[in-house]
């Protein structure tokens, strides 16, 4: 990362770590805004770069807001202990960053997601910026770096970004992760 970028970075930090007045009005507007919004620049330019993003065409910005917590769970109504109800302590198998880049890829069908970072919460919501590219379009296409998106399809319904690989396990390597490839699921039918 060049030196402008690195400033650019940890001006970035600073903002959300003092909870300056700007990040707060920003928030009021997006809370008013739809739930997935395209943007027209990345609100952190830094990391965007840092994961891909390039100032042509070809490139877009969606921001996504996507409900916290770990989920909806019902009460059943039956008679049953409390602690076998399965309201409580019940995590996702997914990432929420994962999340929000599988409802950009439904929302915009004709763009693959490349990438996403973090962009802010509030007590109720998180926003998470979403870079997609058109695999259709001439400057991907003739981008040496980038034209590699038109051959693949559904990247991250298949977990293959980089919050999805995160969520499989994918991160570790060698001993103690010896039952993580190719799939959790793939690793217990291969036991029966």
């Amino acid at each position: 990362m060049s030196s402008a970028y690195k400033y650019i970075q940890k001006s970035f930090q600073e903002a959300y770590k003092n909870r300056s007045d700007e990040l707060r009005s920003r928030l009021v507007e997006w809370r008013r805004d739809p739930a997935i919004v395209r943007v027209d620049r990345p609100t952190n330019i830094a990391r965007a770069r840092n994961l891909g993003y390039k100032a042509k065409q070809g490139f877009v910005i969606i921001r996504v807001r996507i409900r916290r917590s770990s989920g909806r769970h019902e009460r059943p109504d039956h008679v049953r202990k409390p602690s076998k109800m399965g309201v409580l302590k019940k995590k996702r198998g997914k990432s929420i960053q994962w999340m929000a880049e599988e409802r950009a890829a439904r929302k915009f069908t004709n763009l693959e997601v490349l990438n996403s970072y973090y962009v802010a919460e509030d007590g109720r919501y998180y926003w998470y910026e979403v870079i997609m590219v058109d695999p259709n379009h001439p400057s991907i296409k003739n981008d040496p770096k980038i034209k590699w998106v038109a051959k693949v399809k559904g990247r991250v319904f298949r977990g293959l970004t980089s919050a999805g690989r995160k969520a499989r396990g994918l991160r570790n390597k060698g001993r103690g992760s010896e039952k993580v490839r190719p799939g959790v699921r793939a690793n217990q039918r291969k036991g029966k």
